[in-house]
């Protein structure tokens, strides 16, 4: 299951820096707008003690976390969606993610060049969002003439996708985000298809300390989180230890964004475990224990058979397998299973 998360901002808000901590990979940072025009991908592993606990239970030859792709795009302009700046590569970019962070600037530094007249993150985000809709509505109007002959025809499929396109266009039009309107399942796996940019979902970065983030900002970001990018870059190679000894938090802040930005996609893991190897499995959540076999080869979701099941602090408490057999730790699970966070499983098929 591949996951892409676009990092998207201003120019020099602090998006590459961003990446390079959370990937630990050399993209170029420079203090212009612009630096970054092809995108960057880098995939990050989600910081997992449960994978490192179980392969040390297991002594297994080598541990695989779950992973996020990173993507650092180049930092957009007030008409963008009309090709200033870098335009509609950019936009382009962001329609191939899953998610999207939002990097909003609330650091005072003089010497990092501000491309808007004041530091305030609710205008940025208005300039991002406005840029986005523009996009979408551009989408949609295009669709919607594309479909006029089958409507007119009465062709069912066409009108039933019309409508659909017809809300969202009205509520585009009133400068908002779809991603936070009501839409029923329905409707929502018909704009699935076309990729919308504001139908994705979205975290927002406050880059900079907790007390130069106002009140009126937490209160009308819902998603967002506080981190000092600079002092994270600083700070990218301490240890836990070093980190609070420091007086920093003991789990960096790109570590916390890691998760969350996991959580966002509706995304959780399962594990499994032996000598060969423990490695963190990516699923939805709520999907069943053949859906969630089918991650490992397909094979394996046609012809389930049962799952065994044991959540992971379990079979540690017991200490073996067969000491978790024996206490009734492990459950035989049937296709109906709804798969848990945590769960440790073996499959069995035909």
């Amino acid at each position: 299951m591949s996951l892409s998360i676009g990092i998207v901002g201003l120019p020099n808000v602090g998006k590459s820096t961003l990446f390079k901590t959370l990937t630990k990979k050399q993209v170029l940072i420079a203090n212009y707008p612009f630096a970054t025009i092809d995108p960057n991908v880098g995939v990050v592993s989600v910081p997992d003690e449960r994978v490192d606990k179980l392969a040390e239970f297991s002594k297994s030859a080598k541990k695989i976390y779950a992973t996020v792709d990173f993507v650092d795009i180049a930092g957009l302009v007030k008409g963008a969606s009309e090709g200033e700046g870098l335009g509609n590569k950019f936009l382009a970019n962001i329609r191939e993610t899953d998610a999207i962070l939002y990097v909003l600037r609330v650091f005072s530094n003089s010497d990092i060049i501000n491309t808007q007249n004041e530091i305030n993150p609710l205008k940025d985000k208005e300039i991002l969002d406005v840029e986005l809709i523009l996009k979408d509505l551009e989408t949609v109007n295009k669709r919607i003439d594309g479909l006029a002959g089958d409507v007119r025809a009465g062709k069912k499929d066409s009108i039933k996708e019309n409508t659909v396109l017809v809300k969202a266009k009205a509520l585009l039009n009133q400068q908002k985000v779809l991603v936070e309107q009501n839409f029923t399942e329905d409707e929502l796996e018909i704009l699935k298809s076309f990729q919308l940019l504001t139908s994705k979902p979205r975290l927002y970065l406050l880059n900079g300390k907790p007390e130069e983030v106002s009140e009126e900002v937490k209160n009308i970001l819902k998603s967002y989180m506080i981190v000092d990018i600079g002092t994270e870059y600083e700070a990218e190679n301490l240890l836990k230890q070093e980190r609070v000894e420091l007086g920093l938090s003991e789990l960096s802040g790109t570590d916390i964004l890691i998760k969350k930005s996991y959580e966002l996609l509706g995304l959780q893991t399962y594990l499994t475990t032996g000598e060969d190897e423990t490695r963190a499995w990516t699923i939805h959540r709520g999907d069943t224990a053949p859906k969630s076999a089918g991650v490992i080869h397909s094979d394996f979701e046609q012809k389930f058979v049962k799952a065994e099941v044991i959540f992971w602090e379990d079979l540690l408490k017991a200490g073996s397998y067969a000491k978790a057999r024996e206490t009734g730790k492990i459950r035989t699970e049937g296709k109906e299973y709804v798969v848990k966070d945590g769960d440790v499983i073996e499959f069995k098929h035909g």
